[in-house]
């Protein structure tokens, strides 16, 4: 179980009991808000894209989304998600406990600046069910294949 993995990789940190588990779903910004009576925007949800065939995830804060524009001025290329059938291989966690933590070898991990203005944020831990209490500094510190600090994101008006 992917779970499992992230459990390991944090116990390389010591932080392995830091891991919230809900007897509900936290699958969805929204559902994880819910389960941890926090505010929707304070869930870093990490998407998962593809970049000339290859894997990268991008960790947002929950109310952000996408900005083709700077997207591909920053990539070169038009965003192209992964599919519902292609995360768990290509990435290592199944859909609704995609995180940075415990990925396949080959992933590249981008933060961004959207997660900055919040002095904590929980991203999931590998399963439907999970997450972490984490400031933006441990977040980039703990990301598996972290590559940088980006700005590819809009915020609601």
């Amino acid at each position: 179980m992917s779970i499992e993995k992230v459990r390991e990789y944090f116990n390389s940190y010591g932080i392995e009991n830091k891991i919230l588990e809900f007897p509900v779903s936290s699958a969805t910004v929204e559902l994880a808000a819910k389960a941890l009576n926090t505010e929707g925007c304070r869930i870093a949800k990490t998407l998962s894209f593809s970049v000339n065939d290859s894997p990268i995830l991008i960790v947002t804060a929950g109310d952000a989304k996408i900005d083709n524009k700077k997207y591909k001025t920053f990539f070169g290329i038009k965003a192209k998600m992964l599919t519902f059938d292609e995360v768990e291989e290509k990435i290592g966690h199944a859909v609704g406990g995609v995180c940075p933590f415990a990925v396949n070898d080959d992933v590249k991990v981008y933060l961004d600046e959207s997660i900055r203005r919040f002095d904590t944020v929980f991203p999931a831990c590998g399963s439907s069910n999970s997450a972490i209490e984490l400031t933006p500094e441990e977040l980039e510190k703990y990301s598996a294949a972290f590559i940088q600090w980006i700005d590819v994101c809009k915020l609601p008006e």
